[in-house]
């Protein structure tokens, strides 16, 4: 098991002087008290004995029936009875991971990967095998190859884990043809498929594809969902959804884990759901978390060297930016640290050596006055790294085309509404960096 660089950093991005543009925390601060004290006052007055008592290992059925809402709003149809409730989405990748893996079994993934579920993986000695990422999302071509490489090598991975909408922590989402081929794909090779789509519903612009579960009908797609980022990460509410076999396997797992997930969290959530309209609070998150994400490409823009490069996210919590070889975000970030900024460094998010000179940075858990203060400060400890490398060795690094940065023509605000992230020129693998430095 290997410790979580974000869940470490919670404790120093705690300190109020300290501006996070670290963690993936969605803005609590915009839920309606009122609503939270009539949900608590109802259980207590109607279901204070049920709320204190043990549930059902899979969940309760009320609880079950609010996710089935939740997944028909983004065109999917669930059974009741192929899904578990689970206590959050971090639960759901433990539990598939350790149904599905013995040491030494692979999982793909894409390249960058959100960092959680890598930890997940590595902690039940999965050997993970990233795909290359580009602006449509995972390059299901790379995957082929991949998947025809390793059947030479006899070796038949256990599932691909793919974070299709608003990737974390890339931001890019992955497009509806690359999406249809790799539902094919998982059937051709009888391959199991995990989802994780926690930000699916926070779209700020274009259309919306379809999961790869409606596209699959459930076959060979396992789906894992969350309350976190549409209702309350404190609540510690998420969801799997698998072929019946399979969840047969993961409740048993679940039940070693934690016999069951919170009844009195479920029970507020099915409150929340009968006392308002959970949509009419989604559609205020997503033009909180629009206006942050603009400001934050703003800022980008006006703060870092042109030797920089970002995503454009659609949606979601993340910009991916990627900087300078010379450039380490690891020690970049205890500089940054000690101008009282955080951030992600990229290094997490890969198996390989990869990230060093890339970071995610999060604009749902701040405003947007920190938001651009924080990327003030990061983008002046980056010129000084940038001022200190042309000292060193008399040369410039190459700067990038306006286009290549990340800002649309005519300002960020002014973006064409069906424009998708950008990934440009995501770290190199580091077998490639050695050759290409001749070591």
């Amino acid at each position: 098991m290997k410790s979580s660089a974000m869940r470490d950093m919670m404790a120093i991005t705690a300190r109020p002087e300290v501006i996070s543009l670290a963690g993936g925390l969605p803005d609590t601060s915009t839920f309606p008290p009122e609503t939270f004290a009539a949900a608590a006052a109802r259980i207590a007055e109607e279901s204070c004995a049920k709320a204190l008592q043990y549930g059902p290992t899979d969940g309760l059925a009320e609880t079950k029936d609010c996710i089935a809402e939740v997944m028909a709003a983004e065109g999917m149809r669930v059974d009741p009875e192929d899904l578990m409730v689970t206590t959050g989405g971090q639960q759901v990748l433990d539990l598939v991971t350790k149904t599905l893996i013995d040491p030494g079994d692979v999982i793909v993934s894409e390249g960058p990967s959100y960092p959680g579920a890598l930890n997940a993986f590595k902690a039940y000695e999965a050997d993970v095998v990233q795909i290359d990422m580009d602006a449509d999302g995972m390059r299901i071509d790379l995957l082929e190859e991949t998947l025809a490489r390793l059947a030479r090598e006899r070796r038949r991975p256990k599932f691909i884990y793919t974070v299709p909408s608003f990737q974390n922590p890339g931001g890019v989402t992955m497009s509806l043809p690359r999406r249809q081929r790799l539902v094919e794909i998982a059937h051709e090779h009888e391959l199991l498929v995990l989802e994780d789509n926690p930000y699916g519903l926070l779209r700020y612009e274009g259309e919306a594809p379809e999961p790869l579960y409606a596209i699959d009908g459930g076959v060979f797609v396992m789906y894992l969902g969350t309350f976190s980022k549409i209702f309350s990460p404190g609540m510690r509410l998420g969801w799997v959804v698998a072929p019946p076999p399979v969840l047969e396997k993961i409740e048993f797992g679940k039940q070693e884990a934690d016999l069951c997930t919170s009844t009195l969290s479920q029970l507020m959530l099915q409150a929340y759901f009968e006392l308002s309209d959970w949509r009419t609070y989604v559609d205020s998150l997503t033009g909180v978390y629009r206006s942050r994400r603009d400001a934050m490409l703003e800022a980008l823009y006006d703060h870092f060297p042109a030797q920089a490069q970002w995503t454009r996210p659609a949606g979601g919590l993340f910009v991916w930016v990627t900087l300078p070889d010379f450039i380490d975000t690891t020690d970049l970030l205890a500089r940054a640290l000690g101008e009282n900024v955080a951030f992600v460094p990229g290094e997490g998010a890969f198996v390989d050596g990869r990230g060093r000179n890339a970071m995610r940075l999060n604009f749902s858990a701040s405003g947007e006055d920190h938001i651009r203060e924080g990327i003030r400060r990061i983008g002046e400890v980056i010129k000084e790294q940038v001022a200190l490398y042309g000292t060193l060795t008399g040369e410039l690094p190459a700067v990038s085309e306006p286009g290549e940065r990340g800002r649309p023509a005519g300002g960020v605000r002014r973006a064409a509404a069906d424009e998708e992230a950008r990934v440009v020129r995501l770290p190199r693998r580091a077998s490639e960096a050695r050759r290409a430095g001749g070591t």
